[in-house]
């Protein structure tokens, strides 16, 4: 009787147990094939950036919502990331931390890495092959590296903005008024920049003018302290972010080199002389451009498109037709060295919430980017970059597009038309063609021409720049990087506005904090991952 009962138990376990293994099975099948068809649309809510972030975007009743329920079965629900990184981190990290993060979201690199250690991401892997349109997006080895957790990818290593894409630029009106030439040397950025704040030279009789423009613009650890903005003048002592990347056996910080206090020191000197924008501690990137619009500087370091596309260039030339912006070389420095800044191999990085990964929700945000990269007739590709065909544009048989014939303030390009195509960065695949839609030429008030490409985009190409690609797969390891990031930033503003005085022994015992909170262990860490990746010897 006992046997009996001990082998109907022992039938019962196998039971559950068969039954258990078969349901892990299908939970694991879900992640690759599609889901079953719900009898309504999926919402999906997702967290982007625009593609011009001084723009709106499209309203509750653009077509495009229609289309994605009716094509793709998906209800999406769109709210803007801050367009500053710092405020962007501010609120992915918040969500995180309330384990409330949205179905798919854009994320800074940091954060990324801090919040799939967390376990909050779900694995894409799986996913790409249920693009066929996009795949090839995701074939870059050094791009998967950086989304690549533990031997998984947590995100999709999206193509970043176009390469060297930045530039100084310099008020060519301005100088020809003053009777002065493009500065070459670091000594005449200084003496140009002051002539540009101190003699008037847009005419107004008003002190309303500066030399130089710029913000504090960080994304990520790199370009911790100042930002990008200030790299041509960091540039011209052989400094270039965060990291010190002339030695191919190791990798140090900047700061320890006496460069980087040359530079420092030089910045201060600018600040001090007010040849600076004053509010350029606190300004964010949309007032930056609205102020260089209103003519309050002269030189500043800026992207090609954001200056001279036929939308973002409207302001300037309402305001200044005769306004001119030349793309000049970074200043040499003492030892002869010049850079524009760092050329790294940008991306946008796109994740998926660990919750909307158990909720089937993957396939079909796989099933969307896909979408958004299908070139055929029923694809998405040309409604996302472009807008509605006829519409905003004409395709052409080679499958390029043109504004010909079309209502000026329909066009595509027209800053009116930017709130329809604030989701075209998860489209474009920079091809040549798509380059030169997205970039025509086109004529000013005055009547010059200009072509965002040749004028500023290829001659950024040629000037100099210090690759540095390295650093974008350099996983913070070793700090508490709120707390390291935020004492290296504060007090790098603080030499340069004055509460603390720029002086060696004050600048050593402020590497010497760093080191208290890390440093040398971020340095080894760092060092240690890219020799494993092949990337130093």
């Amino acid at each position: 009787m006992n046997t009996k009962r001990w082998f109907r138990g022992f039938l019962v376990i196998v039971l559950c147990l068969t039954i258990i293994v078969s349901l892990n099975a299908g939970g694991s099948k879900e992640t690759t094939t599609a889901p079953k068809k719900p009898a309504g649309p999926v919402q999906i809510e997702a967290w982007l950036t625009k593609a011009v972030s001084e723009s709106a975007g499209p309203s509750d009743d653009w077509v495009g919502f229609k289309i994605m329920k009716e094509k793709l079965g998906i209800d999406l629900k769109l709210s803007w990331l801050p367009s500053n990184f710092t405020d962007s981190d501010t609120k992915i990290n918040t969500a995180a931390a309330a384990n409330n993060l949205p179905d798919f979201f854009m994320v800074n690199p940091d954060t990324f890495y801090k919040i799939a250690r967390a376990g909050l991401l779900a694995p894409v892997d799986d996913l790409i092959p249920l693009m066929p349109h996009r795949k090839e997006y995701y074939n870059d080895s050094v791009r998967k590296m950086m989304v690549t957790v533990n031997g998984k990818m947590y995100a999709f290593p999206e193509q970043g903005a176009i390469p060297q894409r930045e530039g100084l630029v310099i008020r060519k009106d301005w100088l020809d008024k003053l009777g002065l030439k493009a500065p070459d040397t670091i000594d005449e950025f200084f003496n140009v920049a002051l002539a540009f704040t101190e003699k008037d030279p847009d005419g107004n009789g008003k002190n309303d003018t500066y030399g130089f423009g710029a913000y504090i613009d960080q994304r990520q650890l790199h370009e911790a302290g100042l930002g990008y903005r200030f790299d041509p003048i960091f540039g011209a002592f052989g400094i270039s972010g965060l990291w010190d990347v002339s030695n191919p056996n190791e990798l140090t910080m900047a700061v320890r080199k006496p460069e980087f206090y040359q530079a420092l020191s030089f910045i201060k000197k600018m600040v001090d002389a007010h040849v600076i924008d004053p509010d350029w501690p606190t300004v964010k990137k949309d007032e930056f451009r609205a102020r260089w619009k209103q003519g309050k500087f002269g030189m500043m370091r800026e992207d090609f498109a954001a200056l001279a596309t036929m939308a973002n260039y409207k302001d300037f030339d309402k305001n200044f037709p005769d306004g001119e912006w030349l793309p000049i070389l970074p200043p040499k420095g003492p030892t002869g060295k010049r850079s524009v800044g760092n050329i790294i191999k940008d991306i946008r990085i796109h994740a998926i919430s660990a919750k909307a990964g158990q909720a089937g929700k993957g396939p079909y945000i796989a099933k969307m980017l896909d979408w958004f990269a299908d070139k055929s007739p029923e694809g998405g590709y040309y409604f996302i970059a472009y807008g509605e065909e006829g519409v905003n544009y004409k395709k052409l048989p080679d499958g390029s597009v043109t504004v010909e014939g079309i209502p000026k303030e329909k066009q595509w390009t027209a800053k009116e038309m930017q709130p329809i195509t604030q989701l075209r960065n998860l489209a474009y695949d920079n091809s040549a063609s798509e380059l030169s839609a997205r970039y025509p030429a086109y004529k000013t008030i005055k009547g010059r021409t200009m072509d965002p490409i040749k004028m500023y985009w290829s001659v950024f190409q040629t000037h100099p720049w210090t690759e540095a690609t390295i650093v974008s797969l350099i996983k913070p390891e070793g700090v508490n990087l709120a707390d390291f990031t935020r004492y290296y930033n504060e007090n790098i503003a603080k030499f340069l506005v004055g509460i603390q005085p720029l002086t060696p022994e004050n600048f050593q015992k402020f590497v010497e904090g760093l080191d208290g909170l890390g440093a040398r262990k971020l340095e080894e860490n760092a060092t240690k991952q890219l020799k494993e990746a092949g990337f130093l010897k």
